[in-house]
């Protein structure tokens, strides 16, 4: 420290021997700076010694400074509040004449109503406007989304496409680098509020926006890269309208730039859709099948690319099953019985038979026909058939779009060696099985009357969907000759009239067909070996049509309008105006009765329930038996549901649902029956009280009667 000191008072004896050596000098610092004369030993010291204060302290200490006078500056700076006035008259000025100046203070406002969306300032570079009313808000996104690109593309003056198939970028623009800077941070903003807004009619009116804006985003890859990304997460997670538009602005950007774009993006896109079809339901199915259908639209743009994807894919797909087969373990198993695992397979018969005919593509169809008989065998017991049924869907749909034969009767026709229909089930649920949105099925399931009378419908369902594309080939009636044994063999051994009824209207639908095919082919002139006379014939039997084909159409409008009942959950009872018997208010007058009667005698309440309300007309015995009975088959089986993975059940009546697709001979027949049932209620009007009340006490094989009329 005297080393310190010495220092100092040696530099103070320099100056004041300036005062002696240049006096002009010294006087003009006597002016100036006083201070620098004024020298005290003690402050150099203090400064010296702050000199040694350890670098990391420092260091923070100007940090901390830093942050201070940024804080400090930014309060200096006032943001400018946006009001409805401004808005108006900046909205009045563009529409007369957008200029780069005015543009740059819209986009500022607009960039800080983003800003309350996310919730902060507006990152690093805030804007100079502040947007705190909701109203404004809304009057400003709403200026920029319908109206501000209008007028930009006036500035700009933009040059109209030759064709439609070519874009003019408004980068071509001579005023393009004035405006760049504020088109590249509204881009940018536009993204950000799609991210953020959860209102789908707001989404959608941007995302209308967005679509119309196609060819700004185009000239800035970088902001074009994050609204793929943000349409991508929009089209497989959002709302119905939103989902079509992201889909929209995902095909248009595709189209302009596919060998920039596409392939990253039918990447993205399937790992989305794979990801987002993980668990089915009646509400999720519709926005799987919407998913797979636009996805095919995108591989239609480029098979090449397609082909690549495809492969790889499929691929992916035989590798899962190879392993499954290979180590059969459960996890290996599951790995393939499962809900993604279906979609692909039936995803990928969607795009080859929408791109069908295609040089390209057309290899594919062999392997992804060989991986989804794989997954048939795979485990082919009962409990995995609805997963069966979906595969002979996807296998059924490649064969019909490619023109390619594939072999699935065998497939269809197990079913009924496997099954034995006269085996009397071991319970019977008031609901059917919605095999469109399950896998696999329970061992409950399995003991269910609903199973056989959903697994007839389904096999009769997918034996007629195949054979109707085949139905014009000139070699139908040896292809369906093993079908025609089977289901003789069929009818021969079941003695089920609900499950034969339906089975041999299919059979004699079959021999009808091949009859008529037998004899247009045997005025034919050509041989077998011909074969562009055979494909000729082939073509004028189909334009002209088939029995077969003819029964396929009509029967295809019920079916669909019965499973759009079953998708939408709706009952199907809920159109037959059933009376309902409402029991709770029987319950509220008893307990007015007894609130009455109370002071009188005491009602013991099961001697109560017998007698309150007895019927005393046989017509109204028939509803509370009815009643009685499906209250307790509800209380038996209720447990089922929860345990069933997957399972959408819909109660119905199941005679309702055969009666929709069954000819005019059925709804006779119902017709003498309801007479029947008509005379016997006459009869039991008939009847005195005593006789009802020794009815009353019967077995309950009536109650059983009237419950399960369907099984006569």
């Amino acid at each position: 420290s005297t080393r310190k000191k010495g220092k100092a008072s040696e530099h103070k004896d320099q100056l004041s021997r300036l005062k002696d050596k240049d006096p002009e000098f010294y006087k003009f610092l006597e002016e100036n700076d006083r201070t620098l004369l004024n020298f005290d030993a003690s402050d150099s010291s203090d400064e010296e010694d702050g000199l040694h204060i350890p670098p990391d302290t420092l260091e923070e200490a100007s940090d901390e400074d830093e942050e201070e006078r940024e804080t400090v500056k930014r309060k200096r700076v006032h943001f400018i509040p946006v009001s409805l006035k401004m808005v108006e008259e900046w909205k009045k000025a563009a529409e007369r004449r957008l200029t780069p100046k005015l543009f740059h203070e819209i986009t500022q406002a607009f960039k800080a109503s983003v800003a309350t969306t996310r919730g902060d300032n507006g990152g690093a570079d805030p804007s100079k406007f502040q947007v705190t009313d909701a109203a404004v808000f809304n009057a400003l996104v709403s200026f920029c989304v319908r109206d501000l690109f209008h007028c930009l593309q006036k500035l700009l003056l933009l040059k109209p496409p030759k064709t439609k198939q070519k874009m003019v970028l408004p980068s071509t623009s001579p005023l393009w680098s004035k405006l760049r800077l504020d088109i590249k941070a509204y881009l940018s903003c536009t993204i950000q509020l799609l991210s953020c807004l959860t209102e789908a009619s707001v989404g959608a009116a941007v995302l209308q926006h967005v679509s119309s804006i196609v060819p700004y985003y185009l000239s800035f890859p970088k902001q074009c890269r994050a609204l793929l990304k943000q349409a991508i997460n929009l089209w497989s997670t959002g709302e119905e309208t939103v989902r079509v538009l992201a889909f929209l602005v995902l095909n248009k950007i595709c189209r302009y730039k596919k060998e920039v774009y596409l392939s990253p993006l039918l990447k993205q896109m399937y790992i989305a859709f794979v990801k987002n079809s993980r668990f089915t339901s009646p509400n999720v199915l519709p926005m799987i099948n919407f998913m797979q259908r636009t996805l095919t639209e995108m591989y239609a743009l480029d098979t090449h690319t397609s082909y690549q994807h495809a492969f790889i894919y499929i691929r992916q797909l035989a590798i899962h099953l190879r392993s499954a087969m290979t180590i059969k373990k459960k996890e290996n198993f599951q790995s393939v019985y499962n809900w993604q695992y279906i979609h692909c397979l039936y995803f990928w018969c969607r795009v080859l038979s929408t791109i069908y005919p295609s040089e390209v593509m057309e290899p594919l169809i062999y392997p992804l026909t060989q991986v989804i008989i794989g997954c048939i065998k795979l485990v082919p017991t009962a409990r995995f058939y609805p997963l069966r049924m979906h595969c002979i869907r996807a296998l059924t749909l490649l064969s019909e779009n490619t023109r390619t034969f594939i072999p699935v009767l065998p497939f269809i026709l197990e079913v009924f060696q496997q099954v034995d229909f006269n085996k009397k089930p071991g319970r019977i649920s008031a609901k059917p099985i919605n095999f469109a949105v399950i896998l696999k099925l329970s061992n409950a399931n399995l003991q269910e009357k609903a199973f056989r009378d959903g697994l007839i419908e389904q096999l009769y369902d997918l034996t007629l969907e195949y054979l109707h594309c085949q139905a014009y080939s000139i070699g139908f009636p040896e292809l369906v000759l093993p079908t025609v044994i089977q289901l003789k063999s069929f009818l021969k051994e079941c003695k089920i009239a609900n499950y034969c009824k339906p089975i041999r209207q299919l059979l004699e639908k079959l021999q009808e067909n091949s009859a008529y095919v037998a004899s247009r082919r045997q005025k034919a002139t050509f041989g077998v070996a011909s074969r562009e006379s055979v494909e000729q014939w082939e073509k004028q039997v189909k334009e002209e049509g088939t029995p077969l084909t003819k029964y396929y159409t009509q029967w295809k409008k019920l079916r669909e309008k019965e499973i759009q009942l079953e998708i939408s959950g709706k009952e199907r009872l809920e159109d037959l105006n059933f009376p309902e018997i409402k029991r709770k208010k029987q319950d509220e007058s008893k307990e007015e009765d007894k609130k009455e009667f109370k002071d009188l005698f005491e009602l013991d309440s099961d001697s109560d329930e017998e007698n309150v309300g007895f019927p005393i007309k046989g017509k109204g015995k028939a509803k509370e038996a009815s009643d009685d009975s499906s209250e307790a088959s509800s209380q038996d089986y209720g447990e089922e549901d929860d345990e069933e993975e997957g399972k959408y059940e819909i109660e119905e009546d199941e005679e309702e649902l055969e009666d929709d697709s069954d000819s005019d001979e059925e709804s006779k027949e119902a017709a003498r029956v309801s007479q029947g049932s008509q005379k016997q209620r006459s009869c039991t009007r008939g009847m005195s009280r005593s006789d009802l009340e020794q009815l009353a006490q019967g077995e309950e094989d009536v109650v059983e009667d009237l419950a399960f009329s369907d099984d006569d």
